[in-house]
């Protein structure tokens, strides 16, 4: 049975902890789903880790439908997250109301995430009045990383941690049903996880969280770049790499394919 909104935020109700992971196409997808992952979240990451930017700005809505359509398609319980890209919800609420519907309509995501705080309510409520599940994100918010000025931790002061708590306070008043933490100290997340009533999902915001995501191509070790909170459980990068090579090898020495790989 499909995961929803009210799933995940029933976990919390009962202290279970949720999962929650990135994908970006069918196969991928389908094998995140077979491990029983609760959420995918079909990331604008995507830019960095798929298309190969610097960072996710260059991430498009037709991308985030592309991507997303492709991870829809081999999923059958988690619930499918589609994230908005840069400069599709800033400009107004009437336009984020627009894209959120597109990224549902056509991508076939479940429910959108977007990031940022208080500004970004009139869009929330106008995508929660088209009948579409909001989650929010707070802390490093990619899509404000020149204003940031890089990637960098957020809340390590008193008066950042009090304003990240709260906006996660404005947002879930707003009607968000879980809220992303990126990149905020521990103590932090947990005051914030203590005191709302939705889910919150933690990268790089310590164990206290309801939730972890983790990018999954990181976790995985299929993608180079390694933050100090992704744990590996698999050096996948090494292993291809292996595989490649011994590919390479027996076709140069004609030792594959033999007949055994022939039609007779």
């Amino acid at each position: 049975m499909k995961k929803t909104a009210l799933d995940i935020i029933e976990m919390k109700n009962k202290g279970k902890k949720i999962t929650m992971l990135t994908a970006y196409d069918y196969v991928l997808g389908s094998i995140l789903d077979e491990a029983g992952t609760d959420m995918l979240l079909v990331g604008d990451t995507m830019g960095m880790v798929v298309h190969g930017h610097s960072t996710t700005l260059p991430v498009t809505l037709e991308d985030s439908i592309r991507h997303t359509q492709a991870v829809a398609r081999g999923v059958k319980s988690a619930m499918v997250i589609g994230d908005l890209p840069f400069g599709t919800f800033q400009v107004s609420a009437e336009e984020a109301v627009r894209n959120a519907i597109k990224l549902v309509k056509y991508g076939n995501a479940e429910t959108i995430k977007l990031e940022g705080g208080s500004e970004r309510i009139p869009a929330i409520k106008g995508i929660l009045d088209a009948g579409i599940p909001v989650m929010g994100h707070l802390g490093l918010t990619p899509q404000s990383v020149h204003r940031f000025g890089g990637f960098k931790i957020q809340g390590r002061t008193e008066e950042t941690a009090k304003f990240i708590l709260e906006e996660s306070k404005n947002l879930e008043e707003a009607g968000i049903f879980s809220l992303v933490l990126e990149a905020i100290p521990w103590k932090v997340a947990k005051m914030i996880t203590e005191s709302l009533s939705i889910p919150t999902i933690g990268i790089g915001a310590g164990p206290y969280c309801d939730g972890q995501v983790l990018v999954t191509y990181d976790m995985l070790g299929y993608f180079d770049f390694k933050a100090k909170f992704v744990k590996r459980y698999l050096n996948l990068k090494e292993q291809i790499l292996k595989a490649i090579q011994e590919y390479n090898r027996e076709v140069r020495e004609g030792i594959f394919p033999d007949t055994s790989y022939s039609y007779e």
